[in-house]
């Protein structure tokens, strides 16, 4: 085979490599295209009055009107909200990450008996719905006076976090090589040394992961502070939609302006956070 042919074979092989990624270019479009349609109707929306949507629902606003979401920012019931998500959120995963890198790494690098058991326990937690637990968690809750306290919501989810944290880590733990800890042990260090200075850092795409994930649940949770909080002090944001939309039910375009800006913390930690969760989920299925 001469020079040319082999840069024509090379050419058409690219060429039908191309022809066949097309149904997967258009089918991520599509996807994309469906799940940013309804972000973008609501944030145009928002810049309506609630006449305008009656009278042109899909059509841009004329003229725009800023007032709701000028009016939501100016609110300081929206930035406690906001500030109570965030900190429940960071305090329930901090929570739930460092007890499940405890728990994974001891189910991942030392042998012992009842290992598997307490395992599959943890992989059985991945199949206990929430909302069956919710009745007796709130009486244990209501017994301990947790009730409107911050910690009757963050040490449930943190809790309802493990299972799944605990599956991520311990079978990223697993493939670290053996060879690196005999060599930290060599060097002296002890086993909390090798798991706080090597292991941490070495997982720290898992550690994003789970991270991620637990906080976007929590920010999502809504079941749970409805029932523990009672007052206003320590409503999340998703109570706050709830509560706003009753509030304000005849005014759909301040609602649309009130659920865009609920939404935009979490659109932009994900935005933040996406390299990191995109590069553990790929690095745990390339090791599995």
């Amino acid at each position: 085979m001469t020079a040319t042919d082999s840069v024509v074979t090379a050419k058409t092989a690219a060429r039908r490599r191309r022809v066949r990624s097309v149904p997967v270019y258009v089918t991520v479009w599509v996807i994309g295209a469906v799940m940013v349609t309804p972000l973008l109707y609501a944030l145009i929306s928002g810049f309506k009055s609630t006449d305008q949507l009656s009278d042109n629902a899909f059509g841009l606003p004329s003229p725009w009107v800023t007032k709701n979401y000028t009016d939501i920012l100016q609110d300081s019931a929206f930035w406690r909200m906001l500030g109570s998500s965030t900190l429940i959120a960071v305090a329930t995963t901090v929570l739930a990450v460092g007890t499940a890198a405890l728990a994974a790494y001891a189910l991942a690098r030392f042998a012992f008996r009842g290992r598997e058991l307490i395992f599959t326990l943890f992989t059985a937690g991945l199949m206990f719905p929430f909302a069956v637990a919710i009745l007796p968690l709130f009486v244990l809750l209501r017994t301990f006076g947790l009730l409107d306290n911050p910690w009757g919501v963050i040490l449930p989810q943190a809790a309802f976090a493990l299972p799944m944290t605990v599956v991520i880590l311990r079978n990223f733990f697993r493939e670290i090589p053996g060879e690196i800890e005999e060599a930290a042990t060599l060097d002296g260090c002890s086993a909390y040394g090798f798991f706080w200075r090597i292991l941490l850092p070495m997982a720290r795409p898992a550690l994003g992961t789970v991270s991620v994930l637990a906080i976007v649940a929590s920010w999502n949770n809504f079941l749970l502070p409805l029932l523990i909080f009672s007052e206003p002090t320590w409503w999340t944001i998703p109570v706050g939609v709830q509560q706003f939309q009753g509030q304000y039910s005849s005014d759909t375009a301040r609602i649309f302006a009130y659920l865009v800006l609920s939404m935009a913390p979490a659109l932009a930690f994900y935005a933040v956070a996406e390299r990191q969760l995109i590069g553990g989920i790929t690095m745990g299925a390339t090791k599995g």
